[in-house]
């Protein structure tokens, strides 16, 4: 077992980043109502990928890991957005 210390988040932070995510999906939860056509599954991703971000680096202590795991976690939300765009374009070119 290591003895390496974990970084102490204040309460205040986690408070914070809960407000801010009860606002984002406020927002989603709004934006869902407004007739967007082709942006609306953007936007809805757009938003979870920012509420996803707050959750994997503040919840998750990414923030505060070693290089090589934010380098893996980058890496694989880049694969998804590539899976992701690859669809979009399939379904465009139909």
């Amino acid at each position: 077992m290591s003895d390496s210390a974990h970084p102490i988040v204040p309460y205040r932070t986690y408070g914070l980043i809960l407000l801010l995510l009860l606002v984002l999906t406020g927002f989603s939860v709004a934006v869902s109502q407004i007739e967007l056509s082709k942006w609306s599954t953007a936007m809805a991703l757009i938003l979870a990928s920012c509420k996803s971000a707050l959750v994997l680096a503040v919840f998750m202590h990414l923030k505060f890991d070693q290089r090589i795991f934010k380098v893996m976690a980058i890496l694989i939300i880049l694969l998804v957005g590539v899976v992701i765009g690859i669809t979009f374009l399939d379904y465009a070119f139909r």
